[in-house]
């Protein structure tokens, strides 16, 4: 019985989920999120009020689960090293309230499909709304859109954003120099965390 206990807690732990957690808290079509350590996560965190900069969607290969992300490019990543990059190994997992209706096998599949497509695409440092460059939450918006039709998060503007702190301009300025494209369509994490067709069903964040 301890052998059993031990090897169900190695599991686990290998897996990146910790054991206070169901056997069903991470599906295929899951949304993850964290606060990123990269140069960019403050400037993200202040510009749209949240502090979650970085996202992607959880699928499953032979492997086991990994997150499909857009960070130096589209690509997976093992889950269980996606969490353990992020700030405090903290995180947040999110899902469709109807899942079971609408992500099916022949869903998912078609999911993985429009995210293969995307893969090995340069992350997009400027945020344009176009597939030449892709950004996180971008990437798993229209992973989305394309397969289910559903449009997961509020799309707005880069004016709608909170601007004003030095670290933001100083990060548009380096990015944009003079030429803010205000009008461009975006996408933020936070838009696609406070969506109301998405429901928690695990988390990791500090006490």
């Amino acid at each position: 019985m301890i052998r059993t206990l031990l090897i169900i807690a190695g599991f686990l732990l290998s897996t990146g989920i910790n054991a206070q957690t169901k056997p069903d808290s991470i599906r295929e079509g899951d949304l993850i999120f964290q606060t990123s350590l990269s140069a960019q996560s403050k400037a993200i965190q202040l510009a749209t009020q949240s502090k979650y900069s970085h996202c992607g969607i959880i699928f499953k290969d032979k492997n086991g689960y990994y997150v499909l992300e857009a960070i130096s490019q589209v690509k997976r990543t093992p889950l269980a090293q996606w969490i353990a990059r992020g700030q405090g190994k903290n995180f947040v997992v999110k899902r469709l309230k109807n899942a079971d209706q609408v992500l099916n096998p022949v869903m998912l599949v078609k999911m993985k499909s429009e995210g293969q497509q995307l893969t090995g695409r340069a992350y997009d440092l400027t945020f344009e709304w176009s597939d030449t460059q892709i950004y996180c939450s971008e990437l798993i918006w229209k992973i989305y859109e394309r397969s289910t039709g559903l449009r997961i998060g509020k799309l707005e503007k880069l004016r709608d954003f909170d601007l004003s702190n030095d670290i933001v301009k100083k990060k548009m300025k380096a990015r944009y120099e003079n030429r803010v494209p205000m009008n461009e369509t975006v996408i933020s994490p936070v838009s696609i965390f406070n969506s109301k067709l998405l429901k928690t069903v695990n988390l990791k964040e500090p006490v």
